[in-house]
């Protein structure tokens, strides 16, 4: 046996331990929680009034262009 069949005969035996101890729902059909109602984001007063874009980075700076800019990029700050 070859070092890449023995990994994937671990990959498999892991994979059939996991599906053997999942629980199976009645009626056959994967369970989702359910979502509750999201809200849509508001626009925060202060890039409203000051006339920047506003458009916030992934990790919630803000953009300091004026609202509207031409430039495909935002500065943040």
């Amino acid at each position: 046996m070859s070092k890449m069949d023995a990994l994937r005969a671990m990959r498999e035996a892991r994979y059939a331990e996991a599906q053997a101890s999942k629980p199976k729902a009645a009626t056959g059909k994967p369970t989702m929680p359910a979502k509750a109602p999201v809200a849509p984001a508001a626009k925060t007063t202060a890039g409203a009034d000051d006339g920047l874009c506003g458009h916030r980075s992934m990790n919630g700076r803000t953009c300091t262009r004026e609202h509207g800019h031409a430039a495909k990029n935002h500065r943040y700050s």
